[in-house]
């Protein structure tokens, strides 16, 4: 199953305008609660170094992109219906945000830390609502979300279980199946609760969320005043969790400018370069402030950085370059170091050619390290930028 993210919070806390930022796809954003009702799905990248530039050799990228010696690599993001309290309910649209969520393997939440939404998403004044309350909501409404389901087939789970033998593990992952939820993730919930019952439901699904829909923390509206108090706030309050400030607004306007020619950015970047001086003061006066209130003091918008967080820190997740000519570095058609692919850390050359194709993987014969120069076992593990040559049996 493809990698996909989904983007959730409350209504109106700048998830439309962070999913549009990372994607340019084109969202109904406004200041009122459920402007998001039907799911919006888009492409989204994380960046590596593009090896071209260790081999000597100029890319002809495929299925993902090159800029200024980066390769952008394709993830698929959702941006689903804001969640207010009571969702697993019903409550607002929470019905279809769930349902929505289930094939997301981790979570972008959007939270607010300017204070200025309040639980459903009504604007209030900055700094009159506390953002913290929005991380524990959602926690809240995903462990019942889960623990709901579960409940719907304990009966038949703790029956087969403990009258005729079989493992919980599989009878968990088959009621869970519509979350996508493996029969590692559940194994990693059980090492925290190793004897689940009717009376620790709740406490299992926990588990089993953080396991299976691992979330950070897009910490948005930085830009905004009192953000940053609130932010040292829920790093101290949550632990657990990476808060990345964020400016889901001024990514949006940097990308869309970069689009239009008028600056030169790459996202993630610290700054931009001014292409065109006959823009109007506005226009001029607007990119300042982004440069001052948030490059220089973030770093960055954010943006990018929740995003290369969620599929490097979270999910754990490698990038190799498989070539098919070990010497040009290229595929059957000539082009160099096309394809660059996602896969699971501590991923071995068999896995990569699995994920090329499950006939390379079934005739695998050897692999090649094109940095090494050299064979490597089948069971050697790869890490991010490693680009290799599988041997396929004829």
């Amino acid at each position: 199953m493809p990698l996909e993210l989904g983007v959730v919070g409350k209504p109106n806390c700048g998830k439309s305008t962070f999913f549009s930022a990372c994607t340019l796809v084109d969202v109904e954003i406004a200041n009122y609660p459920f402007t998001t009702i039907e799911a919006n799905r888009g492409v989204t990248y994380v960046r590596v170094p593009d090896p071209g530039k260790d081999f000597g050799v100029t890319p002809n990228p495929r299925n993902s992109k090159v800029a200024n010696g980066v390769r952008f690599v394709p993830v698929t993001i959702l941006d689903v219906a804001g969640l207010v309290p009571g969702a697993h309910e019903g409550k607002g649209l929470g019905n279809k945000f769930l349902d929505d969520l289930s094939n997301a393997n981790a979570l972008v939440h959007v939270v607010d830390m300017s204070g200025g939404t309040d639980s459903e998403g009504r604007v209030v004044a900055l700094g009159t609502h506390d953002p913290a309350s929005d991380v524990r909501f959602l926690e809240l409404e995903l462990d019942h979300w889960i623990a709901g389901v579960l409940r719907k087939h304990w009966h038949r789970i703790e029956s087969k279980h403990r009258m005729q033998g079989e493992k919980l593990t599989p009878l968990v992952c088959d009621a869970l199946s519509g979350l996508h939820v493996t029969e590692n993730q559940v194994e990693n919930a059980l090492r925290v609760i190793p004897s689940v019952n009717a009376a620790n439901l709740a406490e299992f699904a926990s588990e089993l969320r953080k396991a299976s829909k691992p979330l950070v923390i897009a910490a948005n509206k930085m830009d905004l005043q009192g953000a940053g108090e609130n932010l040292e706030r829920c790093r101290k309050a949550f632990p657990g969790y990476s808060f990345i400030p964020t400016a889901g607004e001024a990514e949006l306007a940097l990308r869309k400018a970069e689009r239009a020619g008028i600056i030169r950015y790459s996202p993630g970047g610290k700054d931009f370069e001014l292409l065109r001086s006959d823009l109007p003061e506005r226009q001029l006066k607007a990119l300042e402030f982004v440069r001052e209130k948030v490059l220089k003091k973030y770093g960055s918008t954010g943006v990018q950085q929740v995003i290369d967080a969620a599929v490097f820190q979270l999910l754990k997740r490698i990038v190799v370059f498989p070539v098919e000519d070990e010497h040009k570095l290229s595929d059957s058609k000539g082009l160099v170091l096309p394809d660059a692919l996602l896969l699971p850390e501590n991923s071995t050359p068999l896995d990569l050619a699995f994920a090329i194709h499950s006939d390379i993987g079934k005739n695998f014969a050897a692999a090649y390290d094109c940095r090494k120069k050299m064979k490597v076992s089948k069971d050697a593990i790869l890490k991010t930028g490693d680009v290799v040559k599988i041997f396929a049996k004829n």
